[in-house]
């Protein structure tokens, strides 16, 4: 199923003038660890599925379905049965901050089964069917077709998954959904001032909560620490300055907002599993192959 593995990223081969692509797969293959930028959903049909998204270990049954955010490390096990696995590239919506913000908080992956997700989770099975026969069809429009189920699924999940009562533990129901409006609204700012010199503190206050409070609500409704939330913003920032060869490496550590070089190739590293270095030539190779 991967065509085009540099190291540990890969390119998807989407076909000729689109940005999707669905495997109806029966492999009994493993897919080592590998990332890529496109959004990728796995939807066992028969048979159980097991994968590890950075290093965390998921199980799949029937019908349950996984969500895996852009750029996340996974490994894909080999198993009996079939399954969809549908990746599309949605770069054309990176400019929306809700696109970004979902999935920051996300990270690394959500499964979407009946017993998390009982009000949604028919109605996401019926959507990806819906795409797997668009996908297979010859009906006019099918991509737009696909992308708008997918979208309409994306916003779906968003929705239920901030919403969960279990987002703000100990808050006062009245409570949770102007939470859940703030620390989008903050993940937004973060995600469009990462580069900046910010602070825990001065978000914090920005925010109207001390430090302490903040910090605890902050983990909790993007399940990862403030400062992590942040690197990773940058990281991602990063690695658009890296596809231009005219910017050294530490001109993009610092454009990205890390105070040293060392601090960046550390976090970089963390994140992306090479180097800054390893990921410019990787993206320079498949350039000029292509």
């Amino acid at each position: 199923m991967i065509k085009i593995l540099d190291g540990v990223k890969e390119t998807v081969s989407f076909e000729y003038e689109s940005t999707l692509l669905l495997y109806n797969n029966t492999d009994y293959e493993e897919y080592p660890n590998h990332w890529h930028p496109a959004v990728e959903i796995v939807m066992p049909l028969e048979g159980e599925y097991t994968m590890e998204c950075n290093d965390i270990p998921f199980n799949l049954r029937v019908d349950d379905i996984i969500i895996i955010c852009p750029g996340v490390l996974h490994h894909l096990y080999a198993h009996k049965g079939r399954r969809i696995i549908f990746q599309v590239d949605l770069s054309m919506i990176q400019s929306f901050n809700e696109y970004n913000s979902i999935f920051s908080i996300m990270q690394p992956a959500i499964v979407i089964t009946p017993e998390d997700f009982p009000e949604i989770h028919d109605k996401c099975v019926n959507l990806m069917k819906g795409i797997y026969d668009e996908y297979f069809g010859n009906a006019p429009l099918k991509n737009v077709s696909i992308v708008e189920k997918f979208l309409q699924m994306l916003v779906m999940v968003a929705r239920y998954y901030t919403a969960s009562p279990d987002r703000f533990a100990g808050i006062k129901p009245n409570k949770q959904q102007e939470y859940t409006e703030k620390f989008l609204s903050i993940c937004n700012y973060l995600n469009e001032h990462c580069t900046e010199d910010l602070t825990l503190e001065e978000v914090a206050d920005m925010a109207g909560f001390s430090k302490y409070h903040f910090s605890r609500l902050f983990k909790e409704f993007a399940g990862m620490p403030f400062y992590k939330y942040l690197n990773t913003r940058r990281i991602a920032y990063s690695e658009k300055l890296l596809l231009d060869p005219e910017i050294n490496v530490t001109e993009v550590a610092i454009r990205s907002g890390f105070n040293s070089i060392s601090a960046f190739m550390r976090m970089f590293k963390i994140v992306r599993n090479c180097t800054p270095t390893q990921f410019r030539n990787l993206n320079n190779a498949y350039s000029k192959r292509f």
